[in-house]
């Protein structure tokens, strides 16, 4: 028992690691780009790359693990997640202190980011399985879910703390703004050389002696990004069935697919412009502008945290209705981030959208389970998780692009979609 509780532990510090370090560096990189001189939506474009990759390489790992050893690959996406930080730091630390070109170190930024999403996605299912395979079916849901708890924390604690591990100088060289991807790629560095030393191998051997693996699957997680909080359906992928296979565009789950999808998108158009919206709208000097920036995305957070796990389970409301609440609070938070011209109303509008967003997406998971039967669980928790991965891939560029045009606009076209999306809503599922 305690050699398994060792395990959980180092598991959860691992899924908590990829999570946070990913979005602390999300959190920094609207001021990072600002000081070298970079379009806002090249920032943008960096993250939407990484999850791009993401998306893409996430299912092949969680196929790769069940074959090659869980073990494996915990450190390969470990690795990847470290190196990636570090290149990310190296060349921003040359742009900043001026040995490089602004271009140049961007460049290489993006080639990081591009290791980070096409490995580090091999951990989060690795991870799953590994817990899986060392549970028993009564005791594995609970264990799952703690497991998706701690990447969920890891999204809310990397924007939370990121703006506040800027460094100083050292010496003539400044580290500045690259001090998140140092530190957390330090942090990155020391957990692989605990789990490569401490974690066991999940092989075993048969009486052939051939390796065999032991009971349990992981599944693809979404993305890590702000405001993409884990939704539970990699939790189902791993533990359900797979038996019938359905389509995205099933009649069944066509309403809710849709609903994920511009839901999603929403919430990422918004989000990613909110480091900018700060900068611009509190007429600072990027740097000082983190801890802003801090605050009002640990509101969000809070605020997100505080429908899903307060109001939802006080409320117990049907998935129509958590989608009906959320498209209102949602759309007015937008509206009011939008108009906003001070700090305190930037955190309030961001607060109430986050609201809007913690009712959606939970609405939006337990409204596709519902609609199929027990055989069809697994297939439709990997198209949730497709479409919430989706939704990272273009939302972001599509919000910073909308926003280099006119600030307030992500904010206004996401409230005019949230309140389409109402309406295509309340046609659909008023009667389910």
């Amino acid at each position: 028992m305690e050699r398994l509780d060792r395990t959980f532990a180092l598991l959860f510090m691992v899924m908590l690691t990829i999570a946070a370090g990913n979005t602390a560096l999300q959190s920094v990189l609207p001021a990072l780009g600002r000081s070298l001189g970079v379009a806002d939506s090249a920032v943008a474009a960096a993250f939407s790359i990484s999850a791009l990759l993401w998306v893409v390489a996430a299912p092949f790992w969680a196929n790769r693990s069940d074959r090659r050893g869980r073990r494996a690959m915990v450190l390969l996406g470990l690795c990847g997640f470290t190196l990636s930080l570090f290149v990310c730091a190296v060349f921003l630390m040359a742009g900043i202190n001026g040995w490089i070109a602004p271009t140049a170190a961007f460049v290489a930024f993006v080639g990081g980011r591009m290791i980070y999403g096409s490995l580090g996605a091999a951990a989060p299912p690795a991870v799953q399985a590994m817990v899986a395979g060392q549970t028993t079916r009564e005791e594995r849901t609970k264990a799952l879910a703690l497991l998706g708890s701690a990447f969920g924390l890891g999204t809310i604690l990397g924007p939370a703390i990121g703006p506040y591990l800027v460094l100083g100088s050292i010496g003539a060289v400044e580290v500045g703004l690259s001090g998140p991807a140092y530190l957390f790629g330090l942090f990155g560095l020391a957990m692989t050389i605990v789990v490569w030393r401490m974690l066991p191998d999940d092989r075993s051997t048969d009486d052939n002696g051939a390796d065999e693996l032991t009971e349990g699957h992981g599944a693809a997680q979404s993305y890590p990004s702000i405001g993409g909080q884990s939704s539970g359906a990699a939790i189902t992928a791993a533990t359900q069935p797979n038996i019938e296979q359905i389509g995205f565009f099933d009649a069944r789950i066509r309403a809710w697919m849709i609903i994920g999808l511009v839901m999603g998108h929403a919430q990422a158009m918004t989000g990613q412009a909110i480091g900018f919206l700060i900068i611009d709208r509190l007429a600072v000097p990027p740097i000082e502008a983190l801890g802003p920036t801090g605050i009002v995305l640990m509101i969000g957070a809070g605020a997100s945290l505080l429908v899903q796990w307060g109001f939802i389970p006080l409320l117990n409301l049907k998935p129509a209705a958590l989608i009906f609440a959320g498209c209102v609070f949602a759309a007015l938070g937008c509206v009011a981030v939008g108009n906003a011209a001070s700090l305190y109303g930037i955190a309030m509008g961001f607060g109430l959208a986050s609201m809007g967003f913690g009712f959606l997406r939970p609405g939006f998971t337990a409204g596709a389970s519902l609609a199929v039967g027990p055989a069809a669980q697994g297939s439709v928790a990997g198209k949730v998780t497709s479409v919430n991965g989706a939704a990272f891939v273009l939302g972001p560029s599509i919000g910073v692009g909308l926003y280099e045009l006119w600030r307030p606009l992500p904010y206004l076209v996401a409230a005019a979609a949230l309140v389409l999306l109402l309406g295509y809503a309340w046609a659909t599922l008023r009667q389910r």
